[in-house]
């Protein structure tokens, strides 16, 4: 099968579909059995037959001894190895517009080195067109999205709504969230919500106390950075393509994510007893188990347990960002 089928073999309303699904239900038809179910003349039939044949959708058998493809007798591939050629024609055809796009864009930027502008960057000051690039940068995630929300939470209840379903779609196509909050953000009634939401239907969530900017990664090909516009009311979006400092971006990202703390446990109230905060210093500070259970007078076995019951309550998977998060909860 040839990669040049098209998807109309499928559509049962343009002609070539109504062909093969003629094909499909009746075996080895011929010409005037297929105009009469498709409701064509047999000119087009025919023509329709051969084009079929040319795609590897189609195969006539000379049943009657003859060179005539009237009188041939005509069978249809299985539709599953159909469906698989469109499939697989779609796949070609977006990487193709992939590489096209990625040789556009350096020619672009090529272009415009001189020009006193970054190629990379582009500031976007309509609030529907940030919008629509948010969800885009969605829609054309294949592996993860990464963002970090800062108030002011503008959006009304219906765009968080919105948001949601987006969401749940790619999350449902196996592309994963990772979020960094404000640490107010559950606080906001219409935000607070949606993220709490988000998190049991799957988001990786942790909060910060202060996150510097407002951030949304898609994988490793488009940032979005909103800022407040100098001067005057509302916001400005850079819409930021891979380069240098998309990749600072995602290294900043990756900062803050090891500092944050798991949304899951964040809100609890914890408390820790003068054992549990000299164990916590001495993690900080590097201290080995073996070494906290010297210099505490405590066994290792004591030690070792409650070493992974504190990064547990922390949400912490270094000693380092355990001593980092029990100092923002002031337990240090």
């Amino acid at each position: 099968m040839t990669g040049g089928v098209v998807h109309d073999v499928l559509d049962p309303d343009s002609e070539r579909g109504r062909v093969y699904h003629c094909l499909v239900g009746r075996p080895r038809a011929r010409v005037p059995e297929l105009a009469d179910g498709a409701g064509l003349d047999e000119d087009t039939v025919l023509a329709v037959l051969r084009d079929l044949a040319d795609e590897g959708v189609a195969v006539a058998f000379d049943t009657a001894g003859t060179t005539d493809d009237r009188d041939h007798a005509w069978e249809a591939l299985p539709p599953g190895r159909v469906v698989e050629a469109v499939l697989h024609s779609d796949a070609v055809r977006q990487a193709t517009a992939r590489r096209a796009g990625a040789e556009l864009e350096r020619l672009y930027r090529f272009a415009r080195r001189d020009a006193g502008t970054y190629g990379a960057l582009e500031v976007v000051e309509d609030v529907a067109q940030v919008l629509a690039a948010s969800r885009r940068l969605q829609l054309a995630a294949r592996h993860q999205v990464r963002v970090i929300d800062v108030p002011p939470y503008s959006g009304s209840s219906a765009y968080y709504l919105d948001q949601e379903v987006l969401q749940r779609q790619r999350m449902a196509a196996g592309v994963v969230y990772r979020s960094i909050y404000h640490g107010c953000a559950f606080d906001d009634p219409v935000a607070g919500p949606n993220m709490a939401r988000m998190i049991e239907a799957g988001e990786q969530a942790r909060t910060l106390d202060e996150p510097p900017l407002k951030l949304a990664l898609g994988d490793d090909d488009l940032a979005i950075v909103t800022l407040a516009a100098d001067g005057r009311p509302g916001v400005v979006s850079l819409l930021i393509r891979p380069s240098s400092l998309l990749r600072s971006l995602a290294a900043v990202f990756e900062t803050l994510w090891r500092l944050a703390v798991p949304a899951s446990v964040a809100a609890v109230d914890l408390q820790i007893d003068d054992r549990d905060r000299r164990i916590l210093t001495l993690m900080a500070s590097g201290a080995t188990d073996d070494a906290i259970a010297r210099r505490l007078g405590l066994g290792r076995r004591t030690v070792v347990r409650r070493v992974s019951a504190l990064s547990a309550q922390l949400g912490a998977t270094t000693r380092f960002q355990a001593g980092v998060q029990a100092a923002r909860r002031g337990w240090l």
